[in-house]
């Protein structure tokens, strides 16, 4: 199970960190990504963290402002997002899966089985 935590309103250019917590299974085997889901938009990949390669993997929409993260003691994953722009807004998902996602399917959200109920973060002034 994923709970998702940590959404709010933030102004443009300004900072936020959105965290996903689980349970019944520890983190340091699990594939963990974040999707995100913008009013009238579909669903759309943001970042994915491997454990099987020890690699990340970003849409480029968010790379080099956006940086995915584990704590795997407290069985925890983090989205720190930065230098936020109002088309950032929307219900951000984490999502895992226990198998190591080859690097062509891991931006598929249908590869992941486990999902978080989502946490709303919007950017406006």
């Amino acid at each position: 199970q994923l709970q998702a935590s940590g959404g709010g309103r933030v102004q443009p250019g300004g900072s936020l960190r959105v965290s996903c917590a689980a349970s019944g299974r520890s983190t340091s085997t699990l594939t963990v990504a974040w999707f995100r889901q913008a009013p009238g938009k579909e669903r759309e990949f943001v970042t994915a963290d491997r454990w099987s390669h020890r690699d990340r993997y970003y849409a480029d929409s968010v790379k080099g402002r956006f940086t995915i993260s584990r704590d795997n003691a407290k069985n925890t994953v983090y989205l720190q997002m930065n230098s936020l722009r109002p088309e950032d807004t929307a219900v951000y998902y984490c999502a895992a899966s226990p198998r190591g996602i080859i690097t062509s399917q891991v931006r598929r959200a249908d590869n992941y089985e486990y999902w978080g109920q989502g946490t709303l973060v919007t950017v406006s002034s």
